[in-house]
């Protein structure tokens, strides 16, 4: 530490927690320094909740309000569970950055702006006509402009690195200024440096040296007044890994694979944002993990029922549209009764839509998206933590049923991370799969008297030979069949055993009084939104609880016994409604919606808005 680090005195805030965002160009690194920006709240001991914003486009010409990047992130102790409403510090590496991200600031606020980047060919694009940093439209904020380019080129003038090379460090300078600002510690991201580029030990000392350069910068200038520190957030004693949501998910599967002793196979197409849980799983392949990238989704489908025929853990990864196509053969896994599991990570649609932004669309697909009488089982994770909790129940669920789970993720939990703790061998839930009989015993569709399990069977067991297909079958046998009342009573036995999943789901756990004015009803990714609008509510003196669901299909057997308890439901949710209809469905109860389709999450100001509202008899 040098002599500066020393001796500089500003005035510190304790915060309770924080909010930043990262913006510009998707080259700007916007998602490298979020990351790492993270990574460094989560070895200072703060609790975070990310959000990733990536361009909908995937080449937008550079300096335009479409091709702006975002990385949002909430930190701080347990309070934090979602990314923010509005930033308290927002950091520009252009004028679109700042345009597109300027009406979600409150007055007051952090602007740390590349003041270099501002050029007049910049600002026309963005669609200034002058410069805000220059003109007095931003005297409601407390704008610091930071010569990042200059500065940047100043600080690898003697690295060899030609100019072009040298100012793409620039990320990395504004980095260090965010590092001070927040008193986080330099070391991790060194070392990440150290091995991204350890194959470019001039690119790796640049970046280091940057990194630096940054963080005196902010040390030694009087504009950089003050600083602020977090409040640490109590945690339970454990190993802990900064995780998103996809990442969780695909060590879930893995995980899964090692509690039944078997390999795991995933069959998967690449699409955004599902990708990344194919990437991870790719990262494992010597450790009993097979990974097929297949040339479309129904191919992935396909491979994924042959990996279950086939004895293994089988599971495939998708977003909406490759649901879509993934239907027709999710027949076929259903009336050949074969476990496996379905990610689905939701994005904003129909069709291409909004390919990188969040959505909820994808309920009803999931549970009644398919032809014939078709049941399987239905869950939704609720954090990126959770992906890897609900991911291995659908595990669970699946070879102990043998059915097909689908699991009901978002882009804004795939992309987004928390800290996870990695659980002990003791911690992970019993895997149950049915012995299978003898063979003079065996018959293909035999029920287990529980679970209406048939047995798991698989090729090259003597004696357990069997055909397998699309066609109906024998109630037993598994032979073909045709007649008429075989196929209801086939029908109803598959309806009957999912149906029966109810005997997992633990009680309802309701948060706040067991009853009262305003249930606020939740799944999948509204959970932290939700929970700390009620939380804010509660403490107004408003009568308002919230419970939030795992179990999709089948739905929790207490579930409408908590509903009558209360004179009015919510249904916050990022779709039109779609958890409401299957409600008003199945309890004859008419909830109350609050519907966000912008292909950004619910934050807690629109649920708390809402719940006011509400009881106010508005």
């Amino acid at each position: 530490m040098n002599k500066a680090r020393k001796n500089r005195n500003v005035n510190i805030s304790e915060l309770s927690s924080a909010t930043v965002r990262f913006a510009g160009d998707s080259g700007d690194g916007i998602q490298l320094v979020g990351s790492q920006f993270a990574n460094a709240t989560a070895v200072a001991g703060n609790d975070l909740s990310t959000l990733p914003d990536y361009p909908a486009e995937i080449r937008a010409p550079a300096g335009t309000l479409a091709g702006v990047s975002g990385f949002q992130i909430s930190f701080g102790d347990d309070s934090v569970m979602t990314p923010g409403n509005k930033p308290n510090v927002l950091l520009v590496m252009n004028p679109a950055a700042l345009a597109v991200n300027l009406k979600n600031l409150e007055k007051g606020s952090v602007v740390i702006a590349n003041s270099d980047a501002f050029s007049p060919a910049a600002l026309e694009k963005a669609g200034y006509a002058s410069n805000p940093l220059e003109d007095g439209s931003l005297d409601n904020y407390r704008v610091i402009g930071v010569p990042a380019n200059t500065m940047t080129e100043n600080a690898l003038k003697d690295s060899g690195l030609p100019k072009a090379q040298a100012l793409k460090c620039k990320n990395f300078y504004m980095l260090g200024i965010m590092f001070w600002m927040y008193g986080l510690p330099l070391g991790p991201t060194r070392e990440w440096i150290k091995t991204k580029f350890k194959k470019s030990a001039d690119v790796a000392a640049a970046n280091a040296k940057v990194l630096e350069a940054g963080y005196d910068y902010a040390e030694t200038t009087e504009i950089f007044d003050a600083r602020f520190q977090t409040k640490k957030s109590p945690v339970a004693p454990g190993k802990y890994r900064n995780l998103t949501g996809n990442e969780a998910a695909a060590y879930a599967l893995i995980t899964a694979a090692k509690l039944l002793k078997k390999k795991l196979f995933y069959g998967s197409y690449p699409i955004t944002p599902a990708s990344e849980i194919l990437h991870t799983l790719a990262k494992h392949r010597a450790n009993d993990v097979v990974v097929f990238q297949a040339e479309d989704e129904i191919s992935a489908m396909c491979s994924t029922i042959g990996a279950a025929f086939g004895g293994e853990l089988a599971a495939t990864g998708t977003s909406g549209p490759g649901l879509s196509l993934k239907v027709e053969a999710l027949g076929l896994a259903v009336i050949a009764e074969l476990p496996m599991v379905v990610i689905d990570v939701q994005r904003g649609g129909p069709s291409t839509g909004l390919p990188t932004k969040t959505e909820q669309s994808d309920l009803l697909q999931a549970v009644y998206g398919r032809h014939g009488e078709c049941p399987l089982v239905v869950l939704a994770a609720s954090s990126p933590a959770d992906c890897f909790t609900t991911t291995l129940e659908a595990a669970r669920i699946a070879v102990k049923y043998m059915t097909p789970v689908i699991v009901l993720s978002n882009s804004y939990l795939s992309n987004g991370s928390e800290p996870f703790r990695i659980p002990k061998l003791s911690e992970l839930p019993k895997f149950q799969v049915s012995p299978l009989p003898s063979p003079e015993n065996f018959q293909p569709f035999m029920r287990d008297p529980e679970t209406l399990a048939r047995p798991w069977a698989w090729p090259g067991l003597k004696g357990y030979e069997h055909r397998i297909g699309g066609l109906e079958k024998a109630e037993g046998t598994g032979a073909i069949s045709y007649d008429p009342e075989n196929h209801e009573r086939m029908t109803n036995l598959r309806a009957e055993k999912v149906a029966r999943v109810v005997k997992e789901i633990p009680p309802t756990k309701i948060f706040g009084v067991p009853e009262g004015e305003l249930l606020v009803v939740g799944w999948g990714s509204t959970y932290g939104a939700i929970t700390s609008a009620v939380t804010e509510a509660r403490r107004a003196g408003f009568s308002v609880s919230s419970i939030h669901i795992r179990n999709i299909f089948p739905l929790p057997p207490d579930l409408g016994a908590v509903m009558r308890r209360f004179r009015k439901v919510l249904v916050p949710e990022e779709n039109s409604g779609q958890l409401r209809m299957l409600l008003r469905s199945e309890f004859m109860r008419e909830p109350l919606g609050l519907n966000k389709m912008q292909g950004q999450p619910l934050n807690s100001e629109e649920v708390l808005t809402k719940i006011k509202e509400v009881l106010r008899g508005n």
